[in-house]
């Protein structure tokens, strides 16, 4: 870790408090929300309603229906990007932040070389893109058509490869709010009607990152962006920053106009979904989970939609729709003050209504569990 003894030191909750109002999570941002994604630089899409969570806990007047008509409108598009993981980012970053990002996706496959032995990778590119942009296909369909060209190679081998090579995007109506579709893919350029942009120096790309995220170390931002050797970047940039250091010392880089409340500033409670990048954009997440709580919101691979008091994950819930009536239940890790307990109340009430869509829920109910994970 790179140290300093001469910046000045920001606590864990000045920390907070800076992250928490760059990402909209200190007051609702006024924004739209394609606007929003390309500030954030994109929002964690395993799963499809985590976007239209992650919207809804930091914008005001957001409607599902808004972030599905800009991926209906090709504006928005789902796409493996950073960590290799599957991101919603407006069409422009798909652009540039895949290429920026593409080494990375490439190195992937030296785990599978021994299941791609004499395949010609160029080549399987070459049909890949052929084959998804005659129409789209399942990662299946894909599997199966680039077996019968390679039958001494592991299939599924083949099919990661392909997604590795190719800026590959699920094609609608997969991601779209009330609607449901297997996933089914084709190339960014295809499905967005323009070419790829070359791989950009990731300069920009590291001043947005501070933008959203910061303040934040060398490491948070190789964390977030799943890439490495960025030292010699945020060198460069050096004199355009403020630094500071975090409690242990470690060197923090940060844009000099950016938000830095207060650590008293009152952090009102939030509902994040699965996955929030809030979560995982950091070497370092004592930021946003303490000590005790680490771990608490995943079993396994799976994760849990998180809650957050005071600025800090404190819980976890679930939403459950059946029979037109919606339960929205709140597991606290510990015991909420009356006050807390009220507030959480409020924003699960405001959840549940944002939610809802014009459609909405005979009933709607909101409960309080009581945590057994670990």
């Amino acid at each position: 870790m790179t140290k300093t003894s001469t910046a000045p030191v920001l606590s864990v909750r000045e920390l907070n408090r800076a992250t928490l109002a760059r990402q909209s999570l200190l007051r609702r941002a006024g924004l739209s929300a394609k606007d929003a994604i390309e500030h954030l630089v994109g929002l964690q899409a395993q799963n499809v309603k985590p976007p239209y969570h992650a919207l809804a806990a930091r914008l005001e007047g957001f409607t599902p229906q808004e972030l599905s008509a800009a991926m209906e409108a090709r504006e928005v598009v789902r796409i493996v990007t950073l960590r290799s993981t599957l991101h919603t980012h407006t069409a422009d970053d798909c652009l540039t932040l895949r290429p920026l990002v593409q080494a990375a996706r490439e190195r992937e496959l030296y785990g599978f070389r021994t299941g791609l032995a004499g395949v010609d990778l160029d080549r399987l590119a070459v049909l890949g893109r052929e084959l998804v942009e005659a129409e789209p296909r399942t990662m299946k369909q894909l599997r199966e058509a680039l077996h019968a060209e390679w039958p001494d190679a592991d299939p599924a081998a083949l099919a990661i490869a392909a997604r590795c090579r190719l800026p590959l995007v699920q094609v609608t109506p997969r991601g779209l709010w009330g609607r449901s579709g297997q996933v089914a893919l084709t190339t960014a350029e295809h499905w967005l009607g323009r070419p790829s942009e070359p791989a950009p120096a990731p300069d920009a790309t590291v001043l947005r990152y501070l933008a959203a995220f910061g303040p934040a170390s060398v490491k948070d931002m190789q964390t977030w962006a799943g890439l490495t050797r960025l030292r010699e970047v945020f060198e460069r940039l050096r004199p355009q920053l403020v630094t500071f250091a975090d409690e242990h010392g470690v060197e923090l880089f940060d844009l000099p106009d950016a938000p830095r409340p207060d650590a008293d500033t009152p952090a009102p409670a939030r509902l994040l979904p699965e996955f929030d990048n809030l979560l995982l954009s950091h070497a370092d997440r004592s930021r946003v989970v303490s000590a005790e709580h680490k771990g608490r919101t995943w079993r396994g691979n799976q994760a849990y939609p998180t809650l957050l008091v005071d600025g800090f994950v404190a819980g976890v819930w679930r939403l459950e729709e059946t029979g037109g009536r919606a339960v929205l239940t709140v597991e606290p890790f510990g015991t909420l003050t009356d006050r807390q307990r009220a507030e959480v109340t409020d924003e699960a009430g405001r959840m549940l209504a944002v939610l809802s869509g014009p459609k909405g829920s005979t009933a709607a109910d909101i409960r309080f569990g009581t945590v057994v994970r670990g």
